[in-house]
């Protein structure tokens, strides 16, 4: 029995090295982005270029999608000469991260249609997607989940967090939530003990070995901050994005949310005076300008 033909549609910051690591496994690929670029560059590891949405529907049998916002998820999948007009396409799998009522809403136009819809966003930054290490948070019906297995495994680690489109995307939401905001605390904190005269890197050890440590302490900061580096590869934007979505979700189930709206108030600050498309590890020098005007 042959492979399924793939579809990827969205080749961008996390979607081009997944798709490159398809077709470095020997997957046959067609490919559709505005990003002429993105696509030139897995053109030349074999994968064929479309030129719409509809005739990668058209040709592949399994479609990943890994776009920017509900909005142009919702349009891809469920507008004119979307993946839903499609002729070959049987499952749609999403590695976005677009909010579970998008996601609600796309798979329930595609169940319409016979189109099985596997909720798959995805943890761990460009890094991860580079090396195959990312944390997939999937849920969606078991067969078709169990179908996608061999290929998950391509791009890191598996959790199956429920049966229904959308579980993955508000477990995605909340991871996201908590990592940005221990980046924002911890970049509070940081610029403090350096004003107080300590040491990163001393500060560094003794949080990681204590109880303050946290993934910005962990990672982040020992690789991309105090290096000089401002390279984790995921833009200020795409946080408030997260963020702002994390709290309608939350909200929407009852939850107060006294610290995630502190925090999104934060970023989003920051994307206004400094810029959007600033790496988020460039925090740490939005909340040293804060506070050098203080003084």
């Amino acid at each position: 029995m042959t492979d399924p033909q793939l579809g990827f549609i969205g080749v961008g910051v996390m979607g081009r090295p997944m798709a490159r690591r398809l077709l470095q496994h020997g997957h046959s690929l067609v490919i559709y982005d505005k990003d002429q670029a993105a696509l030139d560059e897995l053109a030349a590891l074999g994968a064929r270029i479309a030129e719409s949405v509809r005739e990668v529907a058209d040709n592949a049998e399994i479609i990943f999608t890994s776009l920017p916002s509900p909005a142009i998820f919702k349009a891809v999948a469920l507008g004119a000469d979307g993946i839903i007009e499609g002729r070959a396409v049987r499952t749609l799998v999403d590695l976005s991260t677009v909010g579970s009522r998008a996601e609600q809403e796309v798979a329930a136009g595609l169940a319409a249609k016979g189109i099985d819809t596997v909720d798959a966003p995805v943890s761990g930054g460009a890094a991860g997607a580079n090396s195959g290490s990312l944390a997939l948070m999937v849920a969606g019906n078991p067969a078709a989940v169990e179908r996608m297995r061999s290929l998950f495994d391509v791009f890191g680690k598996v959790f199956i967090v429920g049966e229904q489109p959308g579980q993955g995307q508000l477990l995605k939401l909340l991871n996201n939530m908590l990592s940005t905001t221990a980046f924002a605390i911890t970049s509070e904190a940081f610029v403090a003990g350096v004003k107080g005269g300590l040491d990163p890197e001393v500060m560094m050890s003794v949080i990681n070995a204590g109880s303050g440590k946290n993934g910005a302490t962990l990672d982040k900061f020992p690789k991309h901050v105090l290096p000089g580096t401002f390279d984790f590869g995921f833009p200020v934007s795409s946080v408030c994005k997260d963020i702002g979505l994390a709290i309608e979700e939350c909200q929407a189930l009852g939850v107060p949310m006294w610290l995630g709206n502190a925090a999104r108030q934060l970023w989003n600050v920051a994307a206004q005076q400094d810029g959007a498309g600033r790496d988020l590890t460039e925090l740490v020098r939005t909340v040293e300008g804060w506070s050098n005007r203080q003084n």
